[in-house]
């Protein structure tokens, strides 16, 4: 049994033990508090597949911020009701006195105390409540970051409104930051609307892969500053498993501490470890990826996976019977979704590291061509 807890994290949003090269990224964003109102990084959306860490990116910033500028924070999701839930809580923060709101009676319930006020008093929208929240923290020389993740074109309606209003505040020249994040093709979709010109505006980072000696240094470091060591074989596979993406990082680290008995991991702890974290790689990121797609874009994913390599888009659309606008189209969506990369001249190749042997393994579960479906559809 491990005497310490696993230092690794692999769960949706959790903070890995080390920002494994997202540094910069962060630094970035503080440089755009320090320069101050108008700076074009102090509207910043953060884009990538899922698990590429662009929750984490959020994390990062907000508490960067907080520790560097004592600004504060609050952190959402865009989901229905995000603008009354950011209204609300700026009302929180607001003075009494400037919200109009007068405490004249107190009524104990059964799950709390009701504060009542007989008068009633004016409705505050968005616009006005960070307003009153930014004359008081700029009166004491700090500002507001507002951060959103899972931004897509569903909630195009209330992420307008929430861009009109950020346009209103930089204009005025508002200590205020926003920072976002979201799938690609949702991020793309949403900001083709008309009504999120600002957002179209902001700094727009695509987070990639890990560069693999980031990746060796970080699990070397954290199985070391935790009482573990892997012998450099070990640590070399470790590092090439996890293709640089973060999330298979905290699973390959997660799974071989889970498994390691002593300080000393063996080699064959390191490859059990590595075949357990590609396991929960297919359920976690690989099937949720595919239940999001059409059965023509899972069909062209499938058809991939014949491949050792790269695949020729001509041959994906000769297999699957299509003509090359058809294919095109399809190959379009696919890099959006960040599922699939350019792999040199008419070649494309998956973006996800374990995405070809997951499809070769369930693939026929996919799988639709010329209008007939296998038993699992």
């Amino acid at each position: 049994m491990n005497a310490r807890p696993n230092p690794f994290r692999p769960s949706a949003g959790s903070d890995p033990p080390l920002l494994v090269g997202r540094s910069g990224l962060v630094e970035e964003f503080a440089e755009s508090i320090e320069d101050g109102p108008g700076a074009p990084g102090r509207a910043s959306i953060f884009t990538g597949p899922r698990g590429i860490g662009k929750t984490v990116m959020l994390n990062a910033v907000s508490e960067r911020v907080q520790a560097a500028y004592q600004w504060r924070v609050i952190d959402e999701t865009a989901t229905t009701g995000v603008l009354r839930r950011l209204t609300a809580r700026c009302l929180q923060w607001a003075p009494p006195e400037r919200t109009g709101q007068h405490v004249t009676g107190v009524t104990m319930g059964p799950i709390g105390i009701n504060l009542s006020d007989p008068a009633t008093p004016p409705e505050l929208g968005l616009r006005d409540a960070l307003g009153l929240v930014l004359d008081d923290l700029e009166a004491h020389g700090t500002g507001l970051l507002i951060t959103i993740d899972e931004i897509h074109a569903a909630m195009r309606e209330e992420l307008g409104q929430f861009a009109a209003v950020m346009q209103h505040l930089v204009r005025e020249k508002r200590e205020i930051a926003v920072a976002m994040a979201g799938i690609p093709s949702g991020v793309e979709e949403l900001l083709n609307d008309r009504v999120v010109t600002f957002l179209r505006r902001a700094d727009r980072h695509v987070l990639g892969d890990v560069d693999l000696e980031d990746v060796s240094l970080a699990l070397d470091e954290t199985f070391r500053e935790n009482g573990r060591t892997m012998s450099p074989a070990g640590l070399a596979a470790a590092t090439a498993a996890t293709g640089g993406y973060p999330f298979m990082i905290q699973l390959v680290g997660y799974h071989i501490w889970r498994l390691a008995t002593d300080g000393t991991i063996a080699d064959a702890i390191v490859g059990a470890g590595i075949a357990a974290a590609r396991l929960r790689l297919g359920s976690l990121v690989h099937a949720t990826s595919m239940q999001d797609l059409s059965a023509v874009d899972r069909t062209f994913l499938v058809v991939m996976a014949s491949d050792d390599g790269p695949s020729s888009v001509e041959a994906i659309g000769q297999r699957m019977g299509k003509a090359p606008n058809y294919i095109s189209m399809y190959r379009s969506r696919l890099i959006a979704a960040g599922l699939i990369r350019p792999a040199g001249w008419g070649k494309v190749d998956y973006a996800l590291p374990f995405l070809r042997e997951y499809l070769r393994e369930h693939g026929a579960h996919y799988l639709v061509m010329d209008g007939m479906t296998t038993p699992a559809e």
